[in-house]
């Protein structure tokens, strides 16, 4: 937030599939530590709640319930919290489940966010659980609030974004794990509309190469979307018999991994410097823009006071040796 900057995470809690009492206080000890750590946005990922390999327990009224009750425990535990969290979880909404992130603050739920694209290949059955969102009904989800009188608060399915008018320029949209794999990723949407930081949560498994292509994946899209990108993703208690869950976290700002992190739980953090993408869009004509309507207003208050990410003593010469050679 100084300068221009806002301090992002992606984070990775060690869960237990279908446990979701356990889940709720990893997550919101995870929210604490990033709030000790100045973070003003944290990211975590698809599903981490329930846990993404629940299968056909999913089906259960039993874990749906849990979850629910887990989403109010956490928003109990952090009320006092300013760190802006999206977090996954499955939710029922007009007869149908849809696999979400629950975007809150403070201790109320601010956007519900349904996944689009829902792989259902290879090792991937979303599609046998879920109903993809395609944006042409209207879906309201009855939320826990602390806060109301009666206990809840009924909120929109839809994709939206978060406004934050304490930092300029910064706007905030969510996508879900295959939406970036998608050929009209809702990220586009977003960007167009004025997101400056998308945010996605992720249940990415680890295959041979494909560690690299999520890498390219999101610095790509960074890039192209002159946006920042934060992708956190599924790691450490996924159970399944045939794949690996190595939460490759990673945070890249216009086309430049800033920070990265795999096998290991806990956060990933860095500054995202909205101030300069705001000017680079600005700049470039071919960058279009559309409506920038938003959803939910956020406050941040307190500033970081260092920044977790380099910055060169002598930006305008290459520090590497066989860099400065080759220019």
């Amino acid at each position: 937030m100084k300068d221009g900057f806002i301090s992002v995470a992606a984070g990775t809690p060690s869960i237990r599939v279908a446990d979701c009492r356990h889940n709720a206080e990893q997550i919101f000890s995870l929210m604490r530590e990033a709030e000790n750590q100045g973070v003003k946005i944290l990211t975590l990922p698809e599903l981490c709640l329930t846990g993404y390999t629940c299968g056909d327990l999913f089906f259960h009224d039993t874990l749906l319930d849990g979850a629910m009750e887990g989403l109010r425990t956490i928003l109990e535990a952090t009320r006092n919290l300013e760190v802006l969290t999206a977090l996954g979880m499955p939710l029922r909404a007009g007869g149908k489940l849809f696999n979400c992130a629950v975007v809150i603050q403070g201790g109320e739920v601010l956007a519900v966010v349904p996944k689009r694209s829902l792989p259902n290949h290879g090792e991937f059955s979303e599609g046998r659980w879920f109903t993809p969102y395609d944006g042409s009904n209207e879906w309201w989800a009855l939320m826990p609030s602390p806060t109301d009188e009666d206990g809840y608060k009924e909120l929109p399915v839809e994709s939206t974004l978060i406004d934050c008018p304490d930092v300029p320029g910064l706007r905030v949209g969510v996508e879900i794990c295959e939406d970036l794999w998608a050929t009209d990723s809702p990220s586009r949407t977003l960007a167009e509309r004025g997101a400056t930081v998308i945010l996605n949560l992720a249940a990415s498994n680890d295959v041979v190469g494909k560690a690299a292509y999520r890498r390219q994946l999101v610095v790509g899209q960074s890039g192209k979307l002159v946006c920042g990108y934060v992708f956190a993703n599924a790691g450490e208690g996924e159970s399944t018999t045939d794949l690996v869950f190595g939460g490759h976290n990673m945070i890249a700002e216009n086309g430049v991994l800033l920070a990265q992190r795999r096998f290991a739980t806990g956060l990933t953090i860095s500054e995202i410097d909205v101030q300069r993408l705001a000017y680079e869009r600005r700049r470039l004509t071919s960058f279009p823009m559309g409506a920038t309507d938003c959803y939910s207003v956020v406050r941040f208050t307190r500033t970081p006071t260092t920044l977790h990410r380099y910055f060169s003593p002598t930006p305008f010469v290459p520090e590497n040796a066989a860099d400065r050679a080759a220019r």
